[in-house]
């Protein structure tokens, strides 16, 4: 498993497998399913005639244009990414896909999962890696105190778990 650098240079482009998966879903949805169907759409709204005020037809239209943008960068953005699907060596340590569980000074605790720019996800807990938190939880162990500067000031909390899941085997 690769470590994250600390500072500087272009930022990893790294992936969980199921955030891999996840943007393949969606770009065979968009293709074989989502465009057809507006295609469709647009082709007979073109049947009813004036296209210039048709609204069932512009808005086709627009909507093929988002989905092809969509369609480009998501074909784009998979041959950038790294789809890191192995587990580290030394699982005592922070390191890209782990779940943290982090305690404040108040003694609230928060669990992250440490994941790729395209797949976080605060609400289920998926923290990105390129956030400052998560960049400074890189390396770190257990009970470690990790300190980062939020909008309010600096925050320290201490690390008080570390787990990995095993990379599903389904391929």
């Amino acid at each position: 498993m690769t470590q994250v650098p600390g500072n500087g240079g272009p930022r990893p482009r790294y992936i969980t497998p199921e955030g891999e998966r996840a943007l393949r879903d969606e770009l065979q949805y968009l293709w074989k399913v989502k465009r057809p169907e507006v295609t469709q759409a647009v082709r007979e709204a073109a049947a009813l005639g004036d296209r210039s005020e048709n609204a069932e037809y512009i808005y086709g239209k627009k909507q093929l244009r988002e989905i092809d943008r969509r369609v480009r960068f998501l074909s784009k953005r998979l041959e950038e990414l790294t789809v890191v699907d192995r587990l580290p060596d030394d699982r005592d340590k922070v390191f890209f896909g782990a779940w943290v569980t982090v305690e404040d000074e108040d003694g609230e605790e928060q669990t992250y999962r440490l994941v790729g720019a395209d797949e976080f996800d605060l609400s289920k807990g998926y923290l990105s890696i390129n956030s400052p938190l998560a960049r400074a939880l890189i390396g770190k162990r257990l009970d470690d105190e990790v300190s980062v500067r939020t909008p309010e000031g600096w925050k320290s909390v201490f690390v008080v778990g570390i787990r990995y899941q095993a990379p599903a085997d389904d391929k």
